[in-house]
């Protein structure tokens, strides 16, 4: 079985959206993966054609990140930001998520698993309707994009060293 065939989307309650892969990379890349800028600009990007040109990152509880992506055929932007809660290297990060109008709380873990380590990515929103509308967006396909470009980046970053 490919790693990417473990990616994973489940709705476990009204207001929660869960989104779950395996990756043969440890915690630490993984974590340092998610919290780089440099490295967040090379895997965030959702769907060919997008670029991640603002990448702000103030690691630490109550820090603040912003991201902007624009299409690079037609300049459209959209952007999200949000404020650290909680943070423990490599295992947890806790962040409001600000999209448009609505919030949600993210909860990512990391966990070793043998030679791989599962990200869990927990999203919980105010409530049904906008877990609904993110999902409508075809986040998660956008997601799922995201994640292969991580493997594919962990990989490049593990043979170099």
């Amino acid at each position: 079985m490919k790693l990417s065939d473990t990616f994973k989307v489940t709705t476990p309650g009204e207001r929660e959206i869960v989104m779950a892969r395996d990756f043969d990379a440890p915690p630490d890349m993984i974590f340092d993966a998610l919290t780089k800028p440099e490295l967040v600009q090379r895997w965030l990007l959702g769907p060919d054609g997008w670029i991640m040109p603002v990448c702000e990152i103030d690691l630490k509880v109550g820090g603040a990140w912003r991201y902007v992506w624009r299409n690079e055929e037609n300049g459209r932007e959209f952007g999200m930001h949000g404020e650290y809660r909680e943070i423990v290297r490599p295992e947890r990060i806790v962040h409001t998520e600000i999209f448009g109008e609505g919030e949600s709380l993210v909860t990512s873990t990391i966990t070793a698993k043998g030679d791989t380590t599962t990200l869990i990515m927990t999203m919980r929103f105010a409530s049904r309707a906008e877990r609904d509308a993110a999902l409508e967006t075809g986040m998660a396909d956008g997601v799922a994009v995201g994640y292969d470009r991580l493997d594919e980046m962990l990989a490049s970053t593990a043979s170099r060293k």
